[in-house]
């Protein structure tokens, strides 16, 4: 008999009943998309992994622990047989066939009534790629074109422009701390999508080469501002831009809401009636870090971090900062925006406990070719700032963390 290629189909199995026998890691994988999509779950398993009994805990999913018996798959829709016996998958195989009931088969796809499509998803899209036949199918190859066509979904290079959903309103999108590698999915794909972005001069630059030529590209830092301030002037434009209809996008370093005003560029949106997507993005205190090397924790080192503005020294009646209480804690320091308080800094906490020998380390231009580290303590670091010439945007770490891993500078 010639052998035809499968005919996809998407099932709804929301409250229907569907089957899983064997409870090891092909279930691990499987039962997710299966909750997901609402069906009524029964596990047939002597035993499981972990994550699948954290499942049935959960109350996810129903587990009857035991070996398959015949009978099992009465009254189900759809079947995943995956057990470690061969003669149990066979035998229930034959009950999916004589009740007519679609079936999968992890051991012998030759056997099974139906296959498994690589699947992915973008912005309420499903994509699942099927091999025509059963024969030389291989799993590494469908998932590499389905990543390719879910990738290309999500960062709108695959859709042609005419056709992309376009959102309109403003997005405020957090860029990550420069590696245009760092940005969210999400991110990158509403950039594609933009009309206008206005971009923070600690935003990932090199993602503005590759969006089209009609797209305005508005550096934040030098929209005239006249008599109001440099922040009420980038609000104005960001209404103003939404007012015309267009899809906006507020490209920030790091995350909206760290240090960004990203909620005072929301409360702005929401006073003028404009509709305003935030979208959270790796943030410059954990992954600068992280890049050259240094966990901001460690088991048995520090068990806290606590992330701090240095833009207002700790002598300033404007600083909101406890600096004799963040000088008590035995954790990590990360300070953002202090390299030129940094002096004043370091002498504060030394002043209110902590040891002039506390290990300082700053990151300037983290995860970008430019990355440098410079080490120093608390004691020598206003010191070792001007002699290697520091300059932000940088990371200052402060904290025994610094010493425990392998040094890193790019």
């Amino acid at each position: 008999m010639a052998e035809h290629p499968a005919y996809p189909v998407g099932l709804r199995l929301t409250g229907r009943r569907v089957v899983v026998l064997g409870g090891g890691q092909v279930a691990q994988r499987r039962l997710p998309a299966l909750i997901a999509a609402g069906a009524d779950v029964h596990l047939v398993s002597p035993g499981a992994t972990p994550s699948v009994e954290a499942m049935a805990d959960a109350g996810e999913i129903t587990w009857t622990r035991r070996a398959y018996a015949e009978g099992d798959l009465a009254d189900a829709w759809y079947a995943l047989i995956a057990t470690s016996d061969p003669d149990a998958n066979a035998r229930a195989s034959a009950e999916a066939e004589a009740h007519r009931v679609w079936c999968v088969r992890s051991d012998d796809a030759d056997a099974a009534t139906a296959w498994t499509p690589a699947t992915g998803t973008s912005e309420g899209v499903t994509v699942a790629v099927l091999t025509t036949n059963a024969r030389g199918r291989d799993p590494r190859h469908t998932a590499a074109i389905r990543d390719a066509v879910v990738e290309g979904l999500r960062d709108g290079t695959l859709v042609a422009p005419h056709h992309r959903t376009r959102t309109t309103g403003v997005a405020l999108v957090g860029g990550g701390p420069g590696d245009p590698d760092l940005i969210t999915v999400r991110g990158r794909r509403l950039l594609a999508e933009a009309d206008v972005v206005i971009a923070d001069r600690l935003g990932p630059r090199d993602l503005l080469a590759e969006l089209p030529p009609h797209v305005e590209v508005i550096d934040a830092a030098k929209i005239p501002y006249g008599r109001f301030m440099a922040q009420e002037a980038i609000n104005n434009a960001l209404i103003e831009h939404a007012k015309q209809g267009k899809s906006v996008v507020r490209l920030k370093g790091g995350d909206p809401y760290v240090f960004g005003r990203g909620m005072e560029e929301l409360q702005a949106l929401a006073e003028a009636g404009i509709p305003c997507t935030v979208v959270p993005g790796i943030s410059s205190s954990i992954s600068v870090p992280g890049a050259a090397g240094i966990p901001v924790t460690h088991r048995g080192v520090a068990h806290e971090f606590t992330v701090v503005s240095g833009h207002v020294a700790p002598d300033d009646e404007r600083s909101l900062v406890d600096w004799p209480a963040l000088a008590r804690l035995t954790g990590t320091l990360v300070i953002l925006m202090g390299v030129d308080k940094i002096g004043k800094i370091a002498g504060t906490l030394v002043a209110h406990g902590k040891s002039p020998e506390t290990p300082v380390a700053l990151v300037q231009e983290g995860t970008t070719a430019a990355q440098r580290r410079v080490d120093a303590t608390l004691a020598t670091v206003a010191d070792v700032v001007r002699t290697e010439d520091v300059k932000p945007p940088a990371v200052i770490v402060v904290g025994e963390v610094v010493t425990v891993g392998p040094r890193t500078t790019a």
